[in-house]
Protein backbone atom coordinates (compact mmCIF):
# COMPACT_ATOMS: atom_id res chain seq x y z
CA UNK A 1 0.00 0.00 0.00
CA UNK A 2 1.35 3.41 -1.01
CA UNK A 3 0.41 6.38 1.22
CA UNK A 4 1.94 9.02 -1.05
CA UNK A 5 -0.55 11.19 -2.95
CA UNK A 6 -0.90 10.44 -6.64
CA UNK A 7 0.89 12.83 -8.98
CA UNK A 8 -1.64 15.15 -10.55
CA UNK A 9 -2.31 14.82 -14.26
CA UNK A 10 -0.41 17.86 -15.49
CA UNK A 11 -0.43 18.46 -19.23
CA UNK A 12 2.22 20.45 -21.06
CA UNK A 13 5.71 21.80 -20.43
CA UNK A 14 6.53 23.85 -17.34
CA UNK A 15 7.03 27.32 -18.79
CA UNK A 16 6.73 29.72 -15.83
CA UNK A 17 6.86 29.57 -12.02
CA UNK A 18 6.18 32.56 -9.80
CA UNK A 19 5.27 33.35 -6.22
CA UNK A 20 1.85 34.77 -5.33
CA UNK A 21 2.48 37.84 -3.14
CA UNK A 22 0.21 39.99 -0.93
CA UNK A 23 0.14 42.82 -3.48
CA UNK A 24 -1.59 40.43 -5.93
CA UNK A 25 -4.40 39.51 -3.50
CA UNK A 26 -7.72 40.78 -2.24
CA UNK A 27 -8.50 41.37 1.46
CA UNK A 28 -9.30 37.67 1.97
CA UNK A 29 -5.87 36.57 0.72
CA UNK A 30 -7.12 35.21 -2.60
CA UNK A 31 -5.00 36.13 -5.62
CA UNK A 32 -6.79 38.17 -8.28
CA UNK A 33 -7.89 36.15 -11.32
CA UNK A 34 -6.49 38.84 -13.60
CA UNK A 35 -3.03 38.32 -12.12
CA UNK A 36 -3.27 34.57 -12.76
CA UNK A 37 -4.42 35.22 -16.32
CA UNK A 38 -1.53 37.65 -16.86
CA UNK A 39 0.95 34.94 -15.78
CA UNK A 40 -0.67 32.52 -18.24
CA UNK A 41 -0.34 35.16 -20.97
CA UNK A 42 3.35 35.65 -20.13
CA UNK A 43 3.96 31.89 -20.32
CA UNK A 44 2.21 31.67 -23.70
CA UNK A 45 4.28 34.59 -24.95
CA UNK A 46 7.49 32.87 -23.90
CA UNK A 47 6.58 29.52 -25.46
CA UNK A 48 5.13 30.97 -28.68
CA UNK A 49 8.08 33.35 -29.20
CA UNK A 50 10.46 30.40 -28.86
CA UNK A 51 8.46 28.49 -31.50
CA UNK A 52 8.08 31.51 -33.82
CA UNK A 53 11.71 32.58 -33.36
CA UNK A 54 10.47 36.11 -32.89
CA UNK A 55 7.85 38.52 -31.69
CA UNK A 56 4.33 37.33 -30.84
CA UNK A 57 1.17 38.89 -29.44
CA UNK A 58 -1.98 37.49 -27.87
CA UNK A 59 -4.86 37.30 -30.35
CA UNK A 60 -7.45 35.37 -28.30
CA UNK A 61 -8.15 33.60 -25.03
CA UNK A 62 -10.85 30.95 -25.13
CA UNK A 63 -13.05 29.76 -22.24
CA UNK A 64 -11.31 30.27 -18.95
CA UNK A 65 -12.99 29.33 -15.66
CA UNK A 66 -11.37 29.21 -12.22
CA UNK A 67 -11.73 25.94 -10.32
CA UNK A 68 -9.82 26.87 -7.13
CA UNK A 69 -8.31 30.03 -5.65
CA UNK A 70 -4.61 30.78 -5.50
CA UNK A 71 -3.54 31.97 -2.03
CA UNK A 72 -0.75 34.25 -0.87
CA UNK A 73 2.48 32.23 -0.69
CA UNK A 74 1.49 29.64 -3.27
CA UNK A 75 3.82 29.05 -6.20
CA UNK A 76 1.89 29.42 -9.43
CA UNK A 77 3.13 26.95 -12.06
CA UNK A 78 2.10 27.50 -15.68
CA UNK A 79 2.28 24.63 -18.17
CA UNK A 80 1.92 25.18 -21.92
CA UNK A 81 1.37 22.81 -24.81
CA UNK A 82 1.47 23.92 -28.45
CA UNK A 83 -1.47 22.18 -30.09
CA UNK A 84 -1.59 23.88 -33.50
CA UNK A 85 0.63 26.03 -35.68
CA UNK A 86 -1.07 27.92 -38.49
CA UNK A 87 0.46 30.27 -41.04
CA UNK A 88 0.97 33.08 -38.52
CA UNK A 89 -0.81 31.75 -35.43
CA UNK A 90 0.18 29.42 -32.62
CA UNK A 91 -2.54 27.83 -30.48
CA UNK A 92 -1.60 26.70 -26.98
CA UNK A 93 -3.39 24.81 -24.23
CA UNK A 94 -2.41 26.35 -20.90
CA UNK A 95 -2.84 25.02 -17.36
CA UNK A 96 -2.27 26.96 -14.15
CA UNK A 97 -1.42 24.91 -11.06
CA UNK A 98 -0.90 26.14 -7.50
CA UNK A 99 1.84 24.49 -5.48
CA UNK A 100 0.49 25.17 -2.01
CA UNK A 101 2.65 27.17 0.41
CA UNK A 102 5.42 25.09 2.02
CA UNK A 103 3.96 21.93 0.53
CA UNK A 104 4.59 19.68 -2.47
CA UNK A 105 0.78 19.52 -2.96
CA UNK A 106 -0.31 20.75 -6.42
CA UNK A 107 -3.86 21.74 -7.38
CA UNK A 108 -5.13 22.77 -10.80
CA UNK A 109 -6.48 26.31 -10.67
CA UNK A 110 -7.62 26.92 -14.25
CA UNK A 111 -6.91 26.20 -17.89
CA UNK A 112 -7.54 27.93 -21.19
CA UNK A 113 -6.66 28.01 -24.85
CA UNK A 114 -4.56 30.97 -26.01
CA UNK A 115 -3.98 31.97 -29.62
CA UNK A 116 -0.79 33.91 -30.31
CA UNK A 117 0.16 35.58 -33.60
CA UNK A 118 3.71 36.02 -34.91
CA UNK A 119 4.61 39.57 -35.99
CA UNK A 120 7.34 41.02 -38.18
CA UNK A 121 9.41 44.12 -37.32
CA UNK A 122 6.63 46.40 -38.59
CA UNK A 123 4.04 44.72 -36.35
CA UNK A 124 2.27 42.88 -39.16
CA UNK A 125 1.41 39.15 -39.00
CA UNK A 126 4.19 36.99 -40.39
CA UNK A 127 4.59 33.30 -41.14
CA UNK A 128 5.71 30.98 -38.36
CA UNK A 129 8.80 29.16 -39.64
CA UNK A 130 8.81 25.40 -40.07
CA UNK A 131 10.43 23.47 -37.23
Amino acid sequence: MNDRPARPEISGELTLRTLAMPGDANAAGDIFGGWVMAQMDLACGIRAAERAHGRVVTAAVKEMAFQLPVKIGDTLCIYTDIVKVGRSSITLNVEAWAQRYLSPHMEKVTDATFVMVALDQEGKPTAVPEE
